[in-house]
């Protein structure tokens, strides 16, 4: 399909560099995959991106070289299998916390015998061609998420099972499961404890390690091992551009009112 440039990335030994959008916008979803991110995740959990939305969006980032993802509201076949039909090149499942969920999550993201997604990918054959029943069991990316200290605890027996390309930390929600303030970051332990178990795991069973996270935490998080770090966040980049914006103008008022 040489549709997997994501996927290249982690064969060659690479770190994938993302940007997240949870604003239902196909100009700013096009902007970000054509501004130079290995990837564009567009966020239908937390997100404001409905599907209809998260349609629109993938069609504008089309243009880009960035791989579309798409975080799915939830662990269910039937929104995963839309998202890939959609023309999405990998989802990333939240709250996933057992092996068995991790099962369900990899067989809803492959064409039997490998799993039980349906077939009918309208608009990503579309876009990507004929061969792409074929070769989606291959390219397309399953990306559980792990964002819970029972997941911690048993990222072992997760990471066992076959299928998962890569994992997602999400720390705001790890976080919290450990009676800490929910954030990207929580310097010490037990948070730093945690991520060195589901890095260590990772190596151990062949998996891409990847987290939440932004510019300001890059560095750390690629110099520990991760390998796909979501730097760009819609969102922050709006209010960030805003307040600086207004904090110059006003600067400068003031500058002339004297």
């Amino acid at each position: 399909m040489g549709t997997d440039a994501l996927k290249s990335i982690w064969r060659d030994g690479g770190t994938a560099l993302g940007a997240w959008l949870s604003l239902p916008e196909p100009l700013v979803a096009e902007a970000a995959s054509l501004a130079g991110y290995d990837y564009v995740c567009i966020d239908m959990q937390h997100g404001l991106v409905d599907y209809a939305g998260a349609v629109n969006m993938l069609g504008a980032m089309a243009r880009g070289p960035a791989t579309p993802l798409v975080r799915v509201p939830w662990n269910e076949p039937g929104i995963i299998g839309r998202a890939l039909d959609a023309g999405a090149l990998g989802v990333i499942i939240p709250m996933v916390n057992t092996p068995e969920e991790a099962a369900r999550a990899v067989a809803a993201c492959r064409y039997a015998p490998a799993g039980a997604r349906s077939v009918g990918p309208l608009r990503a054959a579309l876009t990507y061609g004929p061969g792409y029943t074929g070769d989606a069991n291959a390219d397309v990316a399953c990306i559980p998420m792990i964002e819970t200290r029972q997941a911690i605890e048993g990222i072992d027996e997760i990471l066992a099972v076959p299928g998962i390309d890569a994992v997602y930390i999400g720390p705001s929600d790890l976080s919290l499961s450990y009676g800490l303030t929910p954030q990207p970051d929580n310097p010490g332990e037990p948070f730093d404890g945690a991520l060195a178990r589901v890095l260590e795991s990772c190596r151990t069973h062949g998996v891409v390690p990847g987290i939440h996270a932004n510019a300001s935490l890059a560095a750390k998080r690629i110099d520990t091992g991760f390998r796909m770090v979501t730097v760009g966040i819609d969102v922050n980049a709006v209010l960030g551009g805003l307040r600086r914006d207004l904090q110059t103008s006003r600067a400068a008022a003031g500058a002339g009112a004297r």
